[in-house]
């Protein structure tokens, strides 16, 4: 009887914890639907600075989830194919947010001088890097890898969600062959277009929260 009892316990708190995740993922989901606001944040970048997705308002907005020990993220640095793009959508009004969710104690963590200091290291030509060590952010958004790429339009609304490109590979001879999702996400909105891809599976290292 007891044994039946205990069964019968474990068996409504397995259903009960079910629902609980089948609601948490649900509401995960809404808060990143293609075309729909994207979720409203705020972090601090390496100098301190807060800086809030609604001060963008009117400008293209790209999130970048990085982790510099991440061989994915190093293919896009060390080739220097990242700070190209940061730097040529910067010219043309684009505001360009790297974002860093690795826990302390995890690959990626750095302090902000730390972030600082690789930042100017790598020549990197974002807007803002950003310290999201909590994964607050991430988690909002459902970043999962690094790189993950967001892109937002001038009206705030979210146009793409997923990988840079299409080849998913940590070598640098691939970029060039690569069908280039986020560029091309980019100058459709730059031309007042919507985009032709709006979802891909992101690639890379989980991010580390």
């Amino acid at each position: 009887m007891n044994v039946a009892r205990s069964l019968m316990t474990g068996l409504a708190f397995a259903a009960v914890a079910a629902i609980a995740s089948i609601g948490s993922v649900d509401a995960a989901d809404k808060e990143v639907k293609i075309g729909a606001p994207a979720p409203a944040f705020t972090l601090k970048d390496t100098a301190g600075k807060e800086h809030s997705l609604a001060d963008f308002k009117g400008k293209i907005v790209v999130l970048e989830w990085f982790n510099h020990g991440c061989p994915f993220v190093v293919k896009h640095y060390g080739s220097n194919n990242m700070q190209k793009l940061q730097k040529a959508y910067a010219e043309k009004g684009v505001i360009w947010l790297s974002i860093c969710s690795s826990a302390k104690g995890k690959q990626g963590y750095d302090t902000a001088d730390g972030h600082a200091k690789t930042a100017q290291e790598k020549g990197t030509a974002s807007t803002a890097i950003l310290v999201d060590d909590s994964g607050k952010v991430g988690r909002l958004y459902g970043a999962k890898t690094t790189p993950h790429m967001f892109v937002i339009d001038a009206e705030g609304n979210l146009r793409y969600n997923g990988a840079i490109d299409s080849i998913s590979s940590a070598k640098p001879a691939d970029i060039d062959q690569a069908q280039k999702y986020v560029v091309e996400a980019l100058d459709a909105l730059l031309k007042g277009e919507a985009p032709a891809t709006t979802e891909t599976k992101p690639y890379g290292c989980s991010v580390k929260y």
